[in-house]
Order: structure tokens, then C-alpha cells, then sequence
């Protein structure tokens, strides 16, 4: 092999490592399949929270949705669904819509078809006992997915996986002020990733959330802005 075709060799087998990467960790990537990132209609914003429920912030959570009459998703870990029940239950009854984020939080890139479906069902399961609602989205944990994911999310019922437009890298304590100052980037139709909980753990200190959530919440709405769930967005099923 000559140098010059060694290094178109390497070239190209590096650009699709690159792109199998991008495929699988980018929230606006569509090669493993259709995600959904964006409400789809004006003048609205999807708050979703990951990693819950939390008995130690999500309650407060609740409260302050329910002072604004706004509504979130919800997507949660199934091994905390069992821990606290009566707090899914709560979300539901409040009128907010729960999404599946497995059963104990996985990188699912390297996991088998199987092995999802363990994970989705699983959660599904304790959500539906605790609820008696049936989770419509399935959310990957830290959006990883390879193109096994598709076709298990298709085959067990969902609409589809649901990402996100807007991140607001709040996964570990952090001053409010921080998080305030990302969500000025917030847009109308943005579908945006925050989280009420931790994937190892019951407890975790989330309070910047609910902070930052004060802040914007009134100003959101001041610009005529609905909140809605994903369970709103009816004309966005992404498995056929």
C-alpha cells in the first residue's frame, strides 16, 4: 500500500469514527433514527426533568410548576420509580407527563437490543403500576443511543426518543445564578433539558433548578409563552 493510500485509508477511517460518534452522542443527530428536539409550534417551551424523582427537590419542583399552572415531563429512572412511588403518582396526578429513562440509567450504545428492552420495560413497568400512566417517550441517558435503539423504542409502542434543543448542564450543584444565565439562551419552541434528581442516587441537591426556575418561569410567560409536555405535541409521533 502506498503512503498516499495508507493515509486516505486512515483519513477515512477516522472521518467514520467521527461520524458514529456525532451520530450517537448529538442530541441533533437523526442517522440512528428520528429524535425529537422541538415542540414544533410557536410561541411554546418544553421543560423536561431528567433523572428523577427526587424526594429531596422534586416536591418543591412540583409546587412551583403548580403556582405558574405550568406543565413538564418527567423522564425517570425506573429503580427510583420503586424507591418513591407515591412521588410519581403526585407528578401524574398534577397533570405533567412522565417519559421512560430506563430502569437504571445505562449507556445504551453498548448494550444489545435485549438488553434495552430489559432497561425500557423495566421502567415502564414501575411507572405504570405506580401511575397507572403509560410513558409515551423514551429519553436515553445522556442522549447516547446507537442504531439498535430505534428499532426496540418502535417495537415496544413509543411515539419515539425525545432529546432536546436547549441543555442546561445542570446535573451537579452549581450556583442559581449560573443556570439563570443559560436559560436566557432559551427559545420559543426549544424542548429544554434539566434535571430533578441524580441517576446514582435519592437525594441529590437540585436546588439551582428550582432557583433558576423562579427566576424564569414568570418571565417566560410574560412573553406569552405556553409550556407544554411532550404529550402535547400530538403530531410529532416518530414511529410509524
Amino acid at each position: 500500500m502506498t503512503h498516499a493510500l495508507a493515509s486516505t485509508t486512515i483519513a477515512a477511517t477516522l472521518g467514520g469514527i467521527g461520524t458514529a460518534c456525532w451520530a450517537a452522542m448529538h442530541p441533533a443527530a437523526q442517522l440512528f433514527g428520528p429524535v425529537l428536539r422541538h415542540t414544533g409550534f410557536p410561541d411554546t417551551v418544553a421543560l423536561t426533568f431528567d433523572d428523577g424523582p427526587n424526594p429531596a427537590v422534586t416536591p418543591a419542583l412540583l409546587e412551583l410548576l403548580e403556582r405558574y399552572r405550568v406543565r413538564a415531563s418527567f423522564f425517570v429512572i425506573g429503580r427510583h420509580v420503586r424507591a418513591c412511588p407515591e412521588l410519581v403518582r403526585e407528578i401524574a396526578a398534577r397533570g405533567h407527563a412522565l417519559g421512560n429513562h430506563t430502569d437504571t440509567h445505562p449507556n445504551l450504545i453498548w448494550l444489545t437490543r435485549d438488553r434495552i428492552r430489559q432497561e425500557l420495560m423495566r421502567c415502564q413497568g414501575a411507572v405504570v403500576e405506580a401511575s397507572g400512566r403509560r410513558p409515551l417517550w423514551v429519553r436515553p441517558p445522556y442522549g447516547y443511543r446507537g442504531p439498535q435503539l430505534q428499532t426496540v423504542v418502535c417495537a415496544g409502542g413509543w411515539r419515539g426518543v425525545a432529546l432536546w434543543s436547549r441543555n442546561g448542564f445542570d446535573w451537579k450543584p452549581q450556583p442559581a445564578e449560573n443556570l439563570i444565565e443559560r436559560l436566557a439562551q432559551v427559545q420559543a419552541g426549544d424542548i429544554v433539558l434539566l434535571h430533578d434528581g441524580a441517576p446514582d442516587r435519592l437525594g441529590a441537591d437540585r436546588w439551582h433548578v428550582v432557583r433558576a426556575l423562579e427566576y424564569w418561569l414568570p418571565r417566560w410567560l410574560d412573553r406569552g409563552w405556553r409550556p407544554v409536555t411532550l404529550d402535547d405535541v400530538t403530531t410529532a409521533a416518530l414511529c410509524a
